[in-house]
């Protein structure tokens, strides 16, 4: 299997991610390949099913329908990003 190094990890986030290692029971590796795991699905969610799942988890704090407030973002995003 390929192997990555990350170099210059700040301190306090390699605490982090120790610690998040150890109360999800994984290894270092295991946490970090889980983590980034999640952060490409969630990436591949269209900007709708994110909104979605954040009203289903109650975080959507915005008066404005989720795809009203979509098209703004998207509005004020500067081109090339």
């Amino acid at each position: 299997m390929p192997t990555i190094t990350i170099r210059d990890v700040p301190v306090e986030l390699l605490e982090r991610l120790k610690q998040r290692a150890k109360e999800d029971r994984r290894s270092l590796t295991q946490q970090v390949i889980h983590l980034v795991e999640r952060a490409l699905h969630d990436e591949l969610l269209s900007p709708a099913a994110q909104a979605e799942r954040w009203i289903h988890m109650k975080r959507w704090r915005s008066s404005r329908d989720a795809s009203q407030e979509i098209a703004e973002i998207y509005q004020a995003r500067t081109r090339g990003r």
